[in-house]
């Protein structure tokens, strides 16, 4: 199956959606104590990708094999994991082990596309 994966963060919480032909579900959680208010937008938007994915695959939305389109609305991001540049915060090294991991684990194909950040469907569930 093919899922679109939108995903956002702040310092406080971070959203994600996740979209396929038969269902949209939508998801938000303020950020763990030892990240609340201590991480970056970028940090934090690393956050969302991985617990998002993660909690996808956990209530079997996203299974083995399925494609995954991730929309991605910064270019730092779209530059490290669909150019493979290199990355110069430990933080966000460790976060891109732990996607990579999950996406190998579970034999994912995975499509990068970078959009406008209007255009990100999670930004509105972000708390404030």
């Amino acid at each position: 199956m093919d899922h679109r994966y939108y995903f956002d963060g702040n310092t406080k919480s971070i959203s994600w959606v996740i979209e396929n032909n038969e269902t949209r579900l939508e998801q938000t959680r303020t950020h763990a104590e030892n990240y609340y208010d201590l991480v970056s937008t970028e940090q934090s938007k690393y956050i969302a990708l991985h617990v998002g994915l993660f909690w996808g695959i956990g209530r079997f939305v996203i299974k083995n094999s399925d494609t995954v389109n991730i929309m991605l609305d910064l270019k730092s991001m779209f530059d490290h994991l669909a150019e493979n540049k290199i990355a110069n915060d430990p933080f966000i090294i460790s976060k891109t082990r732990f996607i990579h991991q999950l996406i190998d684990q579970r034999g994912l194909q995975i499509k990068y596309h970078l959009i406008e950040s209007h255009q990100n469907r999670a930004t509105s569930l972000l708390l404030q």
